[in-house]
């Protein structure tokens, strides 16, 4: 097992990931050695937009061997990609060229037994074009691994949806007992590994105050006797709660993780409250997952003026576990 490799990819080409990734290696002093998947023509005209001198070293993928790597230079493995000038718009040209980047690092982590990853952001719009709702379902099914979740985590307060990428009109379809389970056990998982502590989680419910002017009430018959099976297997899980008032600070700061029912649900208010100070991690993998906490951010590229904090503590996470 590589413990000691993280492996990159940069994702989309034309996004702010190849600034905040410089930026973090000048702030981190990243002690374990990364390899980043990419095209190297592309990296050279981000560094020369963004006046960076970071040095690149070129491996040969054919060739490598990751006990020989050091953290002195970014270990650049090569991906062939036709563009001619750095931060172009974001496009469906890019598709095959992403693909191609995940693709090997898929194939190097099951080689090498890498258990650290972490990706630039995608455009959901055109890389996944609606095959994936997001892109922990699109690592999940390339490595068979129907269990997973997202958690948005933060030291103070994580948060995770039970469906991610929906429109609000499919949401109540999705919300499903087994569901909830499954993710409520992967949030334990996480914590009593890396934590070494069984975390308080609070389950927020589907409707507004967890009430609803319909015969059927997913809070009631759905949400509630999950929290109630869970609760006399001696868990600390609660619910269902009341999401407008859950992230009020004396009531958010009674528990580890928040489970919400759906993105916006949970994802716009843990946003509101750390901006760039969270992570995005995959639980159920057999590696550690992680991406900064933001999209491409098009409009931003090549103004070097990105916060890179969230890249910043996902190469910290990674570093101590």
């Amino acid at each position: 097992m590589n413990s000691e490799i993280i492996l990159i990819v940069a994702g989309e080409p034309n996004s702010i990931f190849s600034e905040i990734l410089f930026k973090t290696l000048d702030k981190t002093n990243c002690k374990k050695p990364i390899i980043l998947i990419c095209s190297n023509k592309l990296l050279n005209l981000q560094k020369k937009k963004l006046n960076v001198k970071k040095r690149i070293k070129l491996i040969d993928y054919k060739k490598l061997n990751v006990s020989k790597l050091d953290n002195k230079s970014i270990n650049l493995i090569n991906v062939e990609y036709n563009q001619k000038q750095a931060f172009q718009k974001i496009s469906s040209k890019s598709n095959k060229y992403i693909e191609n980047c995940f693709q090997l690092a898929f194939k190097l982590i099951k080689e090498e037994n890498i258990v650290r990853f972490i990706n630039g952001p995608i455009s959901k719009e055109y890389f996944l074009k609606k095959k994936y709702p997001g892109i922990t379902e699109y690592i999940s099914k390339h490595f068979s691994i129907k269990k997973t979740c997202m958690l948005i985590f933060n030291k103070n307060l994580s948060v995770c949806p039970v469906t991610t990428h929906l429109p609000i009109k499919l949401v109540s379809k999705k919300i499903e007992k087994k569901s909830i389970e499954n993710k409520i056990r992967l949030i334990l998982n996480f914590y009593k590994k890396f934590f070494k502590k069984i975390p308080k989680i609070a389950v927020l419910g589907l409707n507004p105050h967890c009430e609803t002017v319909l015969n059927y009430n997913e809070d009631k018959k759905i949400i509630k006797p999950v929290v109630l099976k869970m609760k006399k297997k001696g868990l600390k899980v609660y619910g269902p709660l009341p999401a407008d008032t859950i992230f009020q600070k004396n009531n958010r700061k009674k528990y580890d993780c928040i489970l919400g029912m759906y993105h916006d649900q949970v994802l716009t208010p843990i946003k509101t409250l750390f901006e760039y100070d969270a992570i995005n991690i995959t639980l159920g993998l057999p590696f550690l997952r992680i991406s900064p906490d933001h999209g491409p951010n098009e409009r931003m590229m090549g103004k070097n003026l990105s916060n890179p904090l969230s890249l910043i503590q996902a190469i910290k996470f990674l570093e101590k576990n």
